[in-house]
């Protein structure tokens, strides 16, 4: 039975030949990865396109979300979700509030902070992308069997815990 060859087996074996002496191992590897996480990105953009969000707004509405009712967080708690400094960050609540994605309002414990809580709006866009997404993301990895998608997702966790640490 002839074994399949992807694009990163050509570029890899191109490599071999040229540069014997290199261990080509981690690009077998995180090529695919590279190549994989633009497809996945072009999915993204597309699910959150079709639910009229940009890649941030999702960050910070899927962020409120998340958190549960009442769909609310500091500001400070949605950089440290989002990794994005606090300049960028009121920059882009500013933008949802005049989206009314989302609407500012004082802490009760906390007079002088406030909270950013998520609209009805800025819910139904964020659950129908989310719906989107899912299923963007099961088409691409519909060639994979369950058991698969599982040891696929242990091995690529293990490797993102060394890099969250």
């Amino acid at each position: 039975m002839a074994t399949e060859h992807d694009e990163v087996d050509r570029i890899v074996g191109a490599w071999v030949t040229q540069r014997p002496d290199l261990d080509f191992s981690p690009l077998e590897v995180l090529s695919r990865v590279d190549r994989l996480s633009r497809h996945l990105d072009r999915a993204r953009r597309e699910a959150f396109r079709r639910s009229d969000l940009e890649p941030w707004e999702w960050d910070v509405l899927s962020a409120l979300r998340r958190a549960g009712e009442p769909y609310q967080l500091s500001p400070k708690q949605l950089l440290q979700q989002t990794l994005v400094s606090s300049g960028t960050m009121t920059n882009r609540i500013d933008r949802l509030v005049g989206r009314r994605l989302v609407r500012r309002e004082a802490d009760p414990a906390d007079g002088r902070s406030v909270l950013v809580t998520l609209t009805d709006d800025g819910k139904t866009r964020v659950d129908a992308a989310i719906t989107r997404l899912v299923d963007a993301e099961a088409e691409l990895l519909g060639i994979l069997p369950r058991g698969d998608r599982e040891r696929l997702a242990g091995l690529l966790r293990k490797l993102s815990l060394s890099f969250d640490v």
